[in-house]
Order: C-alpha cells, then structure tokens, then sequence
C-alpha cells in the first residue's frame, strides 16, 4: 500500500497453515485409510452459499461455522465411529499451527529473521520510495507484537544517495571550471559570463526535454550532462570569441555581434549537427545496451540542440547588449590595465601562440613528414584497438556483495544449516562487513540459496568490494561439502540466460537435444575450466545427483493382493509430499492445512519397509510385501533454451584477468577437449553472451559513425575533399584515448566505447573551425589554399585552444572525482582527456597538411577532367 512499492517477497519462512502429522501405525491399528483423513479435513472447511429466508418485512442470510481456523478446531475432528468410540484426527495425528514449507530458515547477522524483499514498481522513484517506507516504520512496528521488530536490514539507497551527490557535485565542478578556462582566455568577467550563460540555460533547458520524455537523474542522464558541460559551451565559445575579434578591429558591438555570428553560423551548426549524428549507433546497439543508453544518448544530443540554438540567439543579444570596445581583450591592451594572472596568462599564451605559428611553418614546409606521422598514428590506433584489454561494464562498488550457497545434491535441509552458519560466521568476522542477510530454503537436493552482503561505507573501509570478495573467497574455500560464490552487485546488471541456476559473474552455456551427452560433456568443460588460471568460482547448473529412493512394483502381485497403482501412489503422496488438502478462508487471505507424516516416519529409507497400505475392504498389506526398494540418483531439475536441454556453468574473473582473456582461453579449452559442435552447442551467455555481441558489433558501430559523418559533412560542405580532411582528425583522437586507458591499466569497456564516440565529434570541431575560415578566406580574398589554411589555423587558434581546453577541464572531474560511482564515470573522463591532449596536439599540424594534399589531389583530378573533356571534343 505503500507508494512506489511494485512488489514485496518473503524470505526465510512462509505462509500460517495448519499441520496435520499423521502416525501411520495408528492408523492401520485403527484400519483408517488415508484417504477418509483427507476427506475428513477437505469436508471440515466449506465455504458455500447457504442461502437466506425472508417473509414480508425482514430478510435473513443463512450462515454456519463451516470454517475452522486453528488447529485446536481441528483435533476434534470424528475420522470414524469404531466399537461405539468415536476416533478423533488428534488419536492418530499431531495436529499444530505451524507454516506451510518448514524448510525455511532466514537471519540477519547473527538472529532469526523473516526478510521482505521490496521491490519498486518499474516507473517509481527509488529514493521516495525508500524515504516512504522507512516514514512508515513506526507506524507497521506499532501493528506487530512486541517480541517482534521490523527494522531495514540492508537499503541500496545509501549507495544511490552517494552516487547522485558524487555526480551532482562533479557536475558543479565541471561547470566552474569550464568558466575559468573561459575567464582565462577572455580575461574580463563581463565576456566571460555570456559563453558561461550559455551552460546553465542549455541544462535547464535539457532538464525539461528530459522531463517531457520521461527521463530520470540516475547515474547515466548524470554522466551525459556532466560530459555536456563541456560541449553546450563550444558553440557558445565560437560566437562570442569571432564577436570580439571583430570589436577588437573597430567594429561597434552591434555590427561585431551580427557578422560574427553569421560568419560562424555555418561553424557551429556543422559543429552540433556532426555531434549529435555520432549517438545514433548507440541506438542500434544490443537491446539491452541501447535501451540503456538511448537516456545518455538523447540527454546528450538534446543539451547540444539547445546550445545551437543559444549560440547562434541569445549571445550574440548579449554581445550586443553588454561588450563595449573596451571590455574585449586585445593586444595592443596597456599589461597595467591587467592583474598579475592576466598578465601572466597573456605571456604563456604569446609564448604558446609563437611557437605554434613558428612549427605550423615547419610542418607546412615538411608535409611528408607531418603526414608519415599520421600514417604512423593510425597503425598504432589499430594495434592498440586490438590488443588493449577489453572488458563490459567497469566494475562498480555500490557497497553490496551477493552471495550464492549451494551444498552438494542430496543433502538434507538440517545438514546443510551448520554449513551456512558457518559462512555467515566467516563473512561478519571481517571488518569491512556491515550487514549480512538471507534465507535458507531446500530439501533433499534443492538446497541453494542467497544472502546479501552489506559493506560498511565507503569512507570507513580501505578496500573495494572487489578486494573484499576477493579475500573473503580464500577464507570461504575450505568448508567441505559447500560452496560459496561471491559476485558484487552493481547498478547496471548484465543479461540473465541459466546463469542464476550455477553461479558466478559470468556463464557460460552447452545444449543438446539428448541428456546424457549433455551431462557428458558439461562434466568434461566443467573439468577443463576449473583447471584454467584464468578462472575462479567455477561451477555448473546441472542437478543430476539428488538422491531417489526407487520402488519397483509387482504389478501381478500387487493385482493378487488387491493393491491398485492408485492406493500406492495416493498413500505416499498423502504422507510424504505435503499435501494441501484444505483451504482455510478469512477475511483478507487464504491459508493450507497441510498433511503429511510425523517426523519419526519421514527421515529414513527403512520407514518403507514398514509401511502399510489399506486396501478399500480394509485390509492392511505391507508396502515391501509387492515392493523392491533401490537406492539411486535422478535429476531433480533440467534447463532448457532454445528448445534443447541445456546446462551452464558459472565462473568469475581471476585478479587481473579480463573478460576477454577468459573467452579466449575457454575457446581454446573447447579445441583441447574436442567438443563435439555436431552433438553439442556451446558458447557464452548471459553477461558474457552480451559482451560477446559487442565485441562484433564494435568495428561495426564504428565504420558507420564514420560513413554517417561523411554523408553529413558532405552536404553541408557540398564537397567530396573536405569531409575527409576533418575525418582525419579521428586517428590521433582513438590513439589518445586508447594510449590513456593503457598508462593506467583500464579495460576497454562500454563507458569506454561511448567516450570514443563523444571524442569523434568532438575533435573534428578543430578541423571544422579551421576550414570553414580558410575557405571564406579563399572566396573572400582569392588566396591560395596554403595562404588560407596559414591564416585559418593562427587566426583560430584562440577558439580552438578555448573549445578543447573547455572540454578537457569539463571531464577532468569525471577523473579526479572520489567516493560512490566513481568506476562508471572514470573511464568516460579518461577516454576523453586522453584522446582530446593526443588530438590537440596532432590535429593541429595534420589538418592544414591534409588539407593541402586534398586541395592538389582535387585541382589535379580537375585538371585530368578537363583534358579529357577536351580531348573528346577534338574528336566529335
């Protein structure tokens, strides 16, 4: 009832139900069938119409108590009148209250617990929901008896909590900095506050598009407006940074605000448009990646929209507005007009922009040079790509570690509690452990259950959860008869397929269309994975080995006897499988009473040999009599996928290894044991079947990026040349970004992957910014193509400086944040940073270069035309 709350489970015990433990020796001394005890107790409970009397005035509903409720109710049930003696259920039976499974036993820490696990509905808010429930406590508590206390066992919103602080923070510090880089190059508080305008108005116009599209603030829409701080200011950059230029050559503020921003108009709309086409193959990503991030993507891409449109509206109203020839920065500035900063920036940057100006000549002078480097850096940019480790998501540490238990098949539910108890024991004996909660559920065989694992906070612990498992997992490892699989839990999980059914991070799937070669064969690479360095927790689903006791019927002597298949079959369903046999009713809910034997009748095989079974003219003949009993194995349960019976085995990373050098080693595991691909299907599933999809979707993704841009750009420049000398600024943006992730030992992951793509529109805003002047200088002023891309790249120096230094400082927080989160975000910031100093750098010499090449490439093709267009005419 309580809002947001979808669903609530119950662990550790179950539903009020009345037993009934029948004594199967008295009952045949009293020749009782078991079936008049399941008449008896099914009569006991009618819940019908009974209809009503009325006359001319007054109208009567006819009820009885035809319910029974309590077990005291039930005691004093007639089974059957004998000799003129009643036979009451309580002379042949222990009847008591009790609960419907007795298999059951839940804890928190080191007490008894009933655990409700509480889920959200799909839409709700998590941490109003949260913050409802714990409002209603006092409330529930009060309703409970008092030996009775219901109190929050383990909550993930502490962990969100910290994260969204963590990510609102970052973001705060994203923007503060963006502004100073701004402040830095402008060097007046009055510029610096409309490009810096610009990020506030973009984001909160992005939180209304979000609200209309039904988007939440979660970790994902989080690290695209962190990421977009740095981008919705670029366009804004470009604007007010050509405004000034043209204030600073005598301009008044109107004209200066009105030709800079129909100059670079064509800049920033080719800039944005080119940017935001770059998400679109996150869309068409695997199901579960692309609905992941179609908020990230579309978050992103509506920040950038908006930034257009304030770019090209609000600062150039602003510029007009608020600058005055003496508010811009230029040169010819007297230095004591400046502080001692402003001064000292204006030197570093003389100092950058004249060294610059000095090696852009060398390396217009040395193209081939310049050139053969960028060759060099696209090979590079592949072997990188290829041999840089590669993982799936970064692994989180929410502060939560999920247990799997499993005992081997066969054992019973008293055997398997010390086992459990004693990991518990374990697990709260470590100091970095707050909490640890779970239940026990099974019997004979179906023993296999979960407990969470609650770690102190993060700032009262020094190790990870990651490091946690790992140590936990040495002192977990010498229980005989048990096993322990410890898997952190983060806030963005991975696919399911059989993988809960054997444990471990990752699975790993075998089908066939017969049992026995499946089992074969899942025991042979069970074998085979185990024996791999690379792998730890390896463990398979198969549950082939419960113990089956197996009667074997004489079927001729059972017809001799008067023994049907049926009396069989309903006296040992009657006292061994808890029969439901009756429904009590009350007002809200509906309860069992359940039949079974007593205890002492239902722990041991030789209880059968003992056993008797009523015949319907009364007599009592021994089960044994027209019985053999075996004792075997059977299983008790088998997977299916696909339509072919299927079994997986679960396993988990080594430290140190990577998901990719797991897959390759268990293929080569295949090759060694020859698995038979005729009779047997294999390969990954679940999160490992999912990673695998993105390892052949990458190149893909990729490849159409590039092509998409290069459609794009084509129409806008109506050029075939141009769009591949901007393209050409991608190379040394990958070699960056992978170069990075490889100096401090980070996988390649999806948060990786999307940095990648940010860097690819992002890093082409140089060459873009560079050729759009160079060709208006071209049409303008009839200049050469070098004269124009000299000019072009000194000229936009400053924007691009400003533009890429933007978006380094606004991901910089994305890499020095601390605390919750922090694992999803860090990738991005690096991939980013990385990719942006690589680029930087390079681009800023490969662009005119290529640009010349392209440039004599194209003139030389005319030229070829044109000779063989006249060549023709010579002929006609």
């Amino acid at each position: 009832q309580v809002e947001g709350v979808g669903e609530v489970g119950l662990g550790g015990s179950s539903m009020p139900a009345v037993r009934v433990d029948l004594n199967p020796m008295l009952l045949n001394s009293y020749g009782i069938t078991l079936d008049e005890v399941s008449r008896v107790l099914n009569e006991s409970n009618q819940n019908q119409p009974r209809g009503f009397l009325e006359n001319q005035n007054l109208r009567w509903i006819i009820n009885t108590n035809g319910i029974l409720y309590k077990a005291a109710d039930y005691k004093e049930l007639v089974l059957r009148w004998q000799d003129g003696q009643e036979v009451r259920l309580k002379d042949v039976a222990e009847v008591y209250d009790s609960v419907e499974n007795e298999f059951n036993f839940g804890f928190l820490n080191n007490e008894q617990a009933i655990n409700l696990i509480i889920r959200r509905e799909e839409s709700a808010n998590i941490i109003e929901t949260v913050d409802r429930i714990k409002s209603n406590l006092p409330t529930l508590n009060a309703l409970l008896p008092a030996q009775v206390d219901l109190t929050i066992a383990q909550d993930r919103s502490p962990s969100i909590r910290a994260t969204l602080f963590e990510a609102e923070k970052t973001l705060i510090i994203a923007v503060m900095l963006v502004a100073l880089v701004v402040l830095a190059f402008l060097r007046t508080i009055r510029t610096t506050l409309i490009p810096a305008l610009s990020v506030p108005i973009s984001l909160f116009c992005t939180f209304i598009i979000m609200y209309f599209m039904g988007f939440s603030l979660n970790t994902i829409s989080l690290m695209a407006l962190i990421v977009a701080t740095g981008f919705v200011v670029d366009d804004s950059i470009v604007v007010v940074e050509n405004i000034t230029r043209h204030m600073e050559q005598g301009l008044p503020p109107m004209e200066a605000s009105l030709k800079g921003a129909k100059e670079v108009g064509f800049t920033v709309v080719t800039m944005s448009l080119s940017l935001v086409i770059v998400f679109l193959p996150l869309l068409w990503i695997h199901e579960m990646i692309g609905r992941l991030f179609f908020e990230f993507a579309m978050t992103l891409s509506a920040a950038v929209m908006v930034s257009l449109v304030v770019s090209l509206t609000f600062v150039p109203m602003l510029c007009a507005l608020w600058l005055k020839p003496n508010t811009t920065f230029s040169a010819e500035k007297e230095p004591k007009k400046d502080n001692f900063l402003g001064r000292l920036f204006e030197r570093v940057y003389g100092w950058a922009f004249s060294v610059y100006k000095v090696t852009l000549g060398w390396s217009l002078k040395w193209r081939f040079v310049t050139f053969f480097a960028l060759v060099l850096v696209v090979i590079l940019n592949v072997h990188l790509f290829i041999t840089v480790p590669k993982g799936f998501f970064p692994q989180q540490d929410t502060g939560m570690i999920r247990g799997m238990f499993r005992v081997d098949q066969g054992t019973s539910f008293e055997a398997m509690k010390p086992k459990f108890d004693e990991y518990r024991r374990i697990i709260l004996s470590d100091p970095n452990v707050e909490t640890v909660s779970g239940y026990v559920g099974g019997r004979g065989g179906s023993t296999s259950s979960f407990m969470t694992i609650q770690l102190v906070p993060f700032d009262e612990r020094e190790l990870s959860s990651q490091e946690v498992i790992n140590q936990l997992r040495r002192k977990l490892a010498d229980i005989p008869g048990s096993s322990m699989f410890l898997f952190a839990m983060g806030d963005l999980p991975g696919g399911g397929g059989l993988g809960g059914q054997s444990g471990g991070d990752y699975q790993f799937l075998l089908k066939a269309g017969d049992l026995p070669t499946l089992r074969e064969w899942t025991e042979k690479m069970r074998i085979a994975m185990q024996a791999m360095p690379e792998l730890v927790d390896v463990s398979d689903s198969a549950d082939d080995r419960g113990r089956r006791l197996e009667l074997t019927i004489d079927r001729e002597k059972a017809q001799r006897l008067g023994v049907d298949m049926g009396l069989v079959a309903n006296t040992l369903n009657n006292l061994y499988a808890s029969r439901q046999v009756s429904i009590i009713y009350e007002e809200l809910n509906q309860y069992n009473v359940v039949l079974g034997a007593a205890p002492q009748y239902a722990q041991d095989a030789s209880v059968l040999d003992d056993l008797m079974v009523l015949t319907n003219d009364g007599r009592s003949i021994p089960i044994s009599s027209f019985t053999t009993l075996s004792v075997g194995s059977a299983p008790l349960s088998v997977g299916q996928q696909g339509g072919m019976l299927a079994e997986s085995i679960g396993f988990a990373l080594a430290e140190g290894v990577t998901l990719e050098q797991a897959q390759v080693a268990i293929d080569e595991a295949m090759i060694r044991i020859n698995l038979p691909t005729r009779l047997v299907q294999a390969g990954f599933d679940g999160t490992a079947a999912d990673f695998e999809k993105m390892q052949q979707q990458q190149p893909i993704m990729l490849l159409v990026v590039v092509v998409l841009l290069y459609l794009l750009l084509g129409v806008l420049y109506e050029s075939y040349i141009h769009p591949i000398t901007i393209l050409s600024t991608l190379p040394s943006a990958g070699f960056g970004a992978l170069l990075a992730l490889n100096m401090v030992n980070m996988e390649f992951t999806i948060i990786a992957l999307i940095g990648l793509f940010l860097l690819i529109g992002i890093v082409k805003k140089n060459a873009i910014i560079m050729i759009d002047f160079a060709l208006q200088r071209q049409r303008a002023s009839n200049l050469s193509a070098e004269e124009a891309i000299y000019e072009a790249c000194l000229v936009r120096f400053r924007p691009i400086l400003m533009t890429t230094f933007s978006a380094i400082f606004g991901a910089l927080p994305l890499i020095l944040a601390t605390g919750a989160g922090v694992e999803m975000r860090q990738p991005l910031g690096i991939t980013i940073v990385g990719g942006l100093v690589m680029s930087q750098i390079l681009t800023l010499y490969s662009t005119p270069v290529i640009f010349l090449y392209l440039d004599n490439l194209s003139k030389w093709l005319k030229r070829r035309l044109s000779r063989r267009k006249k060549i023709v005419e010579t002929e006609l």
